[in-house]
């Protein structure tokens, strides 16, 4: 063997090593990468999917959110009874507002009776010895001012919202008239009820009285 075949042959083989080390790294750049499915520990963990990792982390958060929630209370049993407390106490107030102006129209009703059915009738009859207004005093004028205390307890509670109802400025605004009024009808009682007494005792007039209660009925 001559020195210049044997230089030939050497790069034949190494032009051989070199397209096989091309068909390789080419075979390498196309071939699909397969995750082995035998890979445990922490490497198995670093190549999770992004789409795995999303499934995770809203899986945790759906387990911590009963848990955060406990935790976080809407209104402390301090505040549920305190608002419980101030519930309880508006609904007593409406309800005593409601049972006054009730009562005031109850009163102002019995007034209107005992006008219209008692104390006119007598007036017209001009009865001899029977003094209608010193028995029945000024009741007219109690009734006028009933009439006008009912007006602004309506007009205080009609259509305002039960906290806005101002219902002491009412009794201030009327305290003044009510005491006038009142002072005068509370001191002639006595002698109104001693009146009733004598003009029971007269058939007559006792008649007369009865006429007028059998009216009411």
């Amino acid at each position: 063997d001559c020195p210049g075949k044997e230089g030939t042959g050497g790069r034949k083989r190494n032009l051989t090593l070199l397209r096989n080390k091309l068909y390789m790294g080419e075979r390498r750049r196309t071939e699909p990468v397969v995750e082995s499915t035998s890979t445990t520990g922490d490497h198995g963990n670093l190549r999770r999917s992004q789409s795995d990792r999303t499934e995770y982390s809203q899986k945790l958060q759906e387990k911590m959110a009963p848990q955060l929630v406990s935790f976080t209370p809407a209104t402390s049993p301090q505040e549920d009874e305190e608002e419980e407390v101030s519930r309880r106490m508006m609904a007593r107030r409406v309800k005593i507002i409601t049972e006054l102006m009730q009562t005031e129209k109850d009163y102002i009703s019995d007034l209107d009776l005992c006008i219209k059915e008692v104390i006119q009738p007598l007036r017209n009859k001009q009865i001899a010895h029977f003094d209608v207004d010193g028995l029945f005093s000024n009741i007219e004028l109690v009734h006028q001012l009933s009439a006008k205390l009912l007006s602004l307890l309506e007009e205080a509670t009609t259509d305002v919202e039960p906290p806005m109802q101002i219902i002491g400025e009412v009794f201030l605004q009327i305290k003044g008239p009510l005491e006038d009024t009142y002072k005068i009808y509370c001191y002639h009682h006595d002698d109104a009820h001693t009146m009733l007494e004598s003009y029971e005792k007269d058939e007559e007039l006792k008649q007369h009285l009865r006429d007028c209660v059998q009216s009411l009925k």
